[in-house]
């Protein structure tokens, strides 16, 4: 933010804004004092109509560390007061970046335990949705799971694999694991199936159409039928996928891809929409929302 090139209003950031940095790890101060009584205000908005929306939706490790962080509607959080918690719980950190940022900068971030996340806010017109990831959804979506010790290895492990996968030119199989557990995953609990996915978790809509909507799939977890999967990056999801529990992230953490990318190399990728005779299926949608497009 000291740089008056970069402008918190502008409509796009990071590297899908053409914004040149500074430092090789893109990371910029917070500036937490520059924020404008509307942007509070905005974030306050979004935050007390989402905390309505997830109770009874967000898994139980989400709402625990959601409780356990300096995160409140009052005023968008400072970094540095999440970090201190963050560091003490799981020996994470949030570093403010000015919006998306280069895929080898973002997993060498994660493989060292920092968390990027976008410094702006999204305008009061944006506040049904935003192609790209502000504060809102990096902090109120994505920071919560990081106190949870498993989900904390499994970022590091997925910033240590990125780096490998980039490298092997397979990274768009491991980005359908992100997308679908990190952002778009759904997990098991005694009471049904509940949210963990930050992309769902920071949206109004897709909360709620996540879990109550009759459109979509809801299948049960598989690593190699996850990989092999496509998903929609302009719209709801055609499937989500369900972990037995966060606990079952551990074992994806310790896994050697390798092997899997061999594996699939030969296999064809499956649509957003399919349902596999071999799945498990929680519930099939009957893709009326997506038909309707």
């Amino acid at each position: 933010m000291d740089d008056p090139s970069f402008n918190i209003a502008d409509e796009k950031h990071g590297i899908v804004g053409g914004y040149v940095p500074e430092r090789p790890d893109w990371t910029i101060p917070q500036n937490w004092q520059a924020y404008t009584a509307d942007e509070h205000g905005t974030w306050k908005v979004l935050f007390d109509r989402q905390m309505e929306r997830v109770r009874g939706r967000a898994c139980q490790a989400y709402l625990d560390g959601l409780n356990d962080l300096p995160i409140t509607d009052a005023a968008i959080p400072n970094f540095d007061a999440l970090s201190e918690v963050l560091t003490a719980k799981t020996g994470w950190q949030v570093v403010a970046v000015p919006g998306m940022v280069p895929n080898d900068v973002f997993f060498d971030h994660l493989a060292n335990r920092r968390f990027p996340a976008g410094q702006f806010i999204r305008k009061r017109h944006q506040l049904d949705y935003l192609q790209e990831p502000d504060v809102f959804h990096d902090i109120f979506g994505h920071v919560p799971m990081m106190m949870n010790p498993v989900m904390a290895d499994f970022m590091q492990a997925y910033g240590e694999g990125g780096l490998r996968a980039e490298k092997l030119g397979v990274l768009d199989r491991l980005a359908r694991l992100y997308w679908y557990t990190v952002e778009f995953g759904l997990v098991e609990q005694p009471e049904g199936l509940r949210i963990f996915g930050a992309g769902i978790l920071s949206s109004f809509t897709e909360t709620v159409f996540a879990l109550d909507d009759a459109s979509p799939n809801r299948i049960g977890f598989d690593l190699r039928r996850v990989m092999r999967t496509h998903y929609r990056i302009d719209e709801f999801q055609e499937s989500y996928f369900v972990l037995p529990s966060i606990d079952s992230l551990f074992e994806l953490a310790q896994t050697d891809f390798g092997p899997i990318y061999d594996e699939l190399s030969g296999q064809a990728d499956l649509r957003a929409s399919d349902v596999l005779e071999s799945d498990r299926v929680f519930h099939h949608g009957t893709g009326a929302y997506h038909k309707a497009l």
